[in-house]
């Protein structure tokens, strides 16, 4: 049966009330022992646990990763059809009009 917050007492330090439950461990903890991280409480134990996620686990970061991997794929792609372009560019314009292989008859004579 779920007892009431002012009822409860902190974890840590038993002599004290409770003032707040941490979301992660549901354990409850008095002011000194709680913190906000997140726009949510929590203590320091679940706090370190956080801090120990590796960076990829990180809402934040990944989002972050994603967009610059994105943005990296779109420079590539920039880059590699600037080079295609740049190559059909420096075709001369006697290929284009067929006349790069014909043999000039003036050359025959």
């Amino acid at each position: 049966m779920m007892q009431r917050l002012t009822q409860q007492r902190c974890f840590n330090h038993f002599d004290r009330e409770a003032a707040a439950r941490c979301l992660d461990c549901h354990q409850f903890f008095c002011r000194e022992c709680v913190t906000d991280h997140d726009d949510r409480s929590i203590c320091a134990a679940c706090l370190g646990k956080l801090a120990k996620l590796p960076l990829t686990k990180r809402r934040g970061f990944v989002g972050m990763l994603r967009f610059s991997q994105c943005a990296v794929g779109v420079l590539i792609l920039w880059f590699f059809f600037y080079l295609v372009g740049e190559g059909l560019l420096a075709i001369p314009t006697s290929f284009h009009e067929g006349t790069l292989w014909q043999v000039n008859r003036l050359d025959k004579e």
